[in-house]
Formats: structure tokens, sequence, C-alpha cells
């Protein structure tokens, strides 16, 4: 088959507006696909982050009408590229809907935040999607090529497939076009009173237990039934969401798709996170340069985190949202112990108010073992992925992650939980798999503070009583390749399997 031409319709997009790993899928993708020879092109909303970002942003003339009810709302499309690419991206201006994001005011791209400091969703989600879906479908006939496939993101897109199937099919130019959606994170599911319906311009009979209901007007389990193929970002995962554990509701639904359903592991953007050339570390390094130059790295991590400079001290790195979902709980509760282990403790992240308080007490306790960071720092983060020895990150569930692909990359041994992409991308440190030469890392199963433990300290068995055997895992781990060329390959035979290729 000639090369593919794909629009990935998203929320957010790296480089312009960011909350997650969404916007690093949906940056870094594009990317890989072109480097194929394919033609990619991104549409995202145009938010007062796009503007702060620095990017360069054109008007292109295009004004869309998109109907809202018994109201059309008129949106301009402006144009940008990514970053050192010639992909377009094609940003929806309603300033209404997207230009209200603030971090001084704590306005986010979809929450703000309440009297007390936490995050509440704004009132008109539903609406703001509804029309970026909307104008998703409008945009089309103005990007110049006329996509084979429109791959949507998450909930805020969900619609994007109803719409296909249900408004556009039968206009011109829309015929042959299909559909794939992809679940980055099921937990949000887009959720809305039915009467929302009354402004898709969707026939209210899809209102129904097989199709758009699911208690409410579900958006991503719109995306889901409506779409061609639908993904998630790990196999694991995958399968995962089709368990009462982990399907937040929706298990029973992907059930019943599972034959459209399938697992595609996250890539990690090497240009970005990559010892050998990463221009934010102490001191950069290879495969064959770790063992001498990473030292001056952590000796670097010690001094930004305020922490005595000792290279005896195994310092575990926790980069993360502080949310119930990353394993905080379990962090915490392990800590104590981590530092009766001779261990130091440096983490960087945001969220939850309680997980703050917790960190900042724990913190003043012990000033000359824990360093922490609230909030998001990129020179931070590359820091502790390349000064730690290990990286936790004993996530509750984790449909793909990207922290724990950086630190094999960093030669820095992931501790993870056994859940989601966690489970496809790290190869536990099982004396099997250290005599095979598999290891990558270390893992547990049961979701407890003792067995992450327990892990930590067989992890510091071998840093400290067996050096050979940690070498080899920081070795292997190194070798490992998640490029987004190895997803962008897997998406492509999805794109091709859909198109009947």
């Amino acid at each position: 088959m000639a090369g593919l031409r794909v629009l990935l319709a998203a929320s957010e997009v790296v480089g312009f507006a960011k909350t997650g790993g969404l916007a690093d899928v949906t940056g870094a993708l594009p990317r890989a696909l072109a480097r194929q020879r394919h033609l990619a092109a991104v549409v995202m909303p145009l938010y007062a982050a796009v503007r702060r970002s620095g990017r360069p942003v054109e008007r292109t003339g295009i004004v869309l009408p998109v109907p809202m009810g018994d109201r059309v709302l008129a949106c301009r499309v402006y144009r940008s590229h990514l970053p050192n690419t010639d992909v377009p991206v094609f940003l929806i201006e309603h300033q209404p809907f997207f230009e209200r994001d603030n971090p001084a005011l704590g306005r986010g791209l979809y929450q703000q935040s309440g009297p007390g400091g936490d995050k509440v969703d704004y009132w008109d989600n539903g609406e703001r999607f509804v029309f970026f879906s909307r104008a998703v479908m409008e945009l089309v006939p103005h990007l110049g090529f006329t996509p084979d496939v429109i791959h949507a993101n998450d909930w805020q897109t969900g619609l994007v497939p109803v719409y296909l199937r249900e408004l556009y099919r039968q206009h011109p130019g829309y015929q042959r076009m299909r559909t794939v959606f992809t679940i980055h994170n099921i937990a949000y599911q887009g959720s809305y009173p039915r009467e929302l319906m009354n402004l898709t311009g969707l026939p209210g009979w899809l209102y129904n237990p097989g199709q758009l209901e699911h208690y409410g007007f579900n958006f991503l389990k719109a995306g889901v039934v409506f779409a061609d193929a639908v993904t998630t970002v790990s196999p694991t995962y995958a399968r995962e969401v089709q368990t009462a554990e982990y399907g937040y509701g929706l298990e029973g639904v992907l059930a019943n798709v599972s034959g459209k359903l399938s697992g595609i592991v996250n890539g990690c953007d090497y240009e970005h996170w990559n010892p050998a050339h990463d221009r934010l570390l102490a001191a950069t390094y290879t495969p064959e340069t770790v063992f001498e130059k990473k030292p001056l790295c952590k000796a670097d991590l010690q001094r930004r985190f305020h922490l005595p400079e000792d290279p005896n001290a195994p310092v575990l790195g926790v980069v993360a949202r502080l949310v119930n979902q990353k394993g905080i709980d379990l962090i915490m509760s392990a800590a104590p112990g981590f530092l009766d282990l001779g261990c130091q403790l440096v983490v960087l992240g945001d969220g939850d108010r309680e997980y703050h308080d917790q960190l900042q007490y724990f913190r003043d306790r012990n000033p000359d073992r824990v360093g922490i960071y609230l909030g998001f720092n990129e020179t931070l983060a590359h820091a502790i992925e390349a000064g730690s020895d290990l990286f936790l990150m004993p996530s509750r569930y984790e449909p793909c992650g990207l922290n724990q692909m950086y630190s094999l990359k960093y030669g820095t041994p992931p501790v993870v939980r056994t859940t989601g992409g966690l489970a496809d991308t790290v190869v536990n440190a099982t004396l099997e798999n250290l005599a095979d030469g598999r290891a990558t890392g270390f893992s547990f199963n049961d979701y407890t503070a003792s067995a992450l433990y327990e892990t930590v300290k067989w992890a510091l068995v071998l840093y400290r009583d067996r050096p050979a055997d940690f070498r080899q895992v920081v070795r292997t781990a190194m070798a490992q390749d998640w490029s987004w060329d190895r997803s962008a390959e897997a998406y492509v035979k999805l794109y091709q399997r859909v198109l009947g290729g």
C-alpha cells in the first residue's frame, strides 16, 4: 500500500499544550509516521497555553461553521508545525471554550482549582469537546489532503467516529475514511447528562445501552463502539480494561468489541530522552561510559536537592503526578523503610494536596535524606532520570507509562508494579532472568507497601553485594529499543488493516 494519510485528533500535543502522556503520543507518533513516508497532520484546540508556548502560529483564513444544537458557532483555524518537522498542526480557535487556561489563576486545560485547592472539572467540558469533535469533521475538506484514517484519542475526541459514521459518511471525500480510537486512560470517560445530546446533532435514538448511553452520555464509550479499531497503549492494558478491576465500568463494552481491540506500546522519544546527547545533564554518557559518567549526574542531583553528596547512598527517584493512580501512597508508606536502608529519596511532581502535605512533612523531618519539588521542572526530570540509582513507579494501574522507558535508556533500573505497560516493558531481575541476561529492572505484583519495600530491598542487594549483576541489569536496560519508529510500524499495520490493506 502506498503512503497513508492520517489525521490525528487530540486535545493536547507536546510543545503546544500538555497535561500528560497523551500529549507526548500525539507529538511523537505523527513525527514517526512522517519519517516512514506517510502523510500525517494533527488537529487540537487553540488554548492560551499554545499562545504562551512560543510556537509560531499563523492564521489560515479558514473559518468553520460548527453546528451546536440550534446555533452555528464560527471558529477560525490556525496552523503551525510540530517542532523541527513539516508535520502540520491545525489549531481550532474558539476563545470562550479554549482560551481560559492560566496557571497563575489555577486554571488548566480541563480543570480549575477550587476554594480548597482541589482540582475541579470545568462545568462545560462536555460542550467544549462536542464543539471540538464537530470542528474536526468540518476541518477535513480544508486540510489539503483527504485522510485515509482519522486517529482520535481519549474521550475528548470520542464523538469523532460517531460523527463520521452517522452524519458525514455520505459527504464527498468522507466515504472511504476510517477511524481508529485510542484509550490512553480509561478512568477518564467524559460522561455527561443526556441533555447534552441536544447539542451534537446526532439522532436521539443513539442514546441507548448498546451505543452512547453509560450512566449518562459517555464520550469514551462512543469512541469504542463506533470506531473501526480501538487501541490501548499497551497489550497488557488492552487485556486489563476488559476486567472489572481495571475497566471502570466499561469492561463489558470492551469485551464485546475485543475483536477490534488491541494494544500498542507507546514509543519513547529518544531525540529528547537520550543520555548520550542530553544537554540538561551534568554529564552525558553511553552504555560504554555509564559507570564512569553516571556518578557525576548523581552528585549533581544530590546538589540540586540539597542532599549530602554521598556516592554510596542509593538514590531513589520519582517523577510522577502525585495522585492515587501512581502508587504515591505505597511510596509514602514504604519511605521510612527506604531511609532505614540508607537510601535518599527525591520526588518531582504535582497533584493532590494530601500528597503535597505528606511529602512536605516527610521532607521537613528528614531534610538530609529527602528532596522534593512540587510542580514540574523539565531540567529536574532529566536530572532525576540520570542521577538516580533506581526509579520508583509502583502504579496502581499504568496504561503504558513513559518514565520507565526513560529510566531504561538512562541506565536507572525501574522498580515497577506488573500492570499495563509496566508489565510489557520491564523484565524483572529474578535469578532466572539474571542468568539469561534478560533482566532490565525490578517488579512486583501485589499492590502493597511491603511488596514495594521488599523489591527495593532486593534491588539494593544487587546494587551493594552483587555489583556485576546490577551492572548487567543497567547495560541490558540501556540496550532496549522502545522507539517511536517501532510503535509507528504497529500503527501503520493497524491502519492498513482497517482500510482493508
